[in-house]
């Protein structure tokens, strides 16, 4: 299966992945922080057990960080 991830072309040997299995098979750090867009659109966090990808899809994996300077 191949998806965009990232902007970038991924191999994957299966021929289906749910959003966990592929934050996995991503070696995602700290996927506890990690927003999921699937072709545009946010992945609740509950249901990335339950979302399956499929070749030729664009998936982003978004770390949101707080910081500033304060202003």
């Amino acid at each position: 299966m191949e998806l965009t991830i990232n902007g970038e072309k991924k191999q994957f040997e299966a021929q289906s992945l749910s959003i966990s299995q592929l934050l996995a098979a991503s070696k995602v750090e700290m996927p506890d922080t990690v927003s999921v867009q699937l072709n545009g659109s946010f992945v609740e966090r509950e249901a990335f057990d339950a979302t399956a990808v499929s070749s030729g899809d664009e998936v982003d994996f978004l770390y949101f960080m707080g910081g500033g300077d304060g202003k």
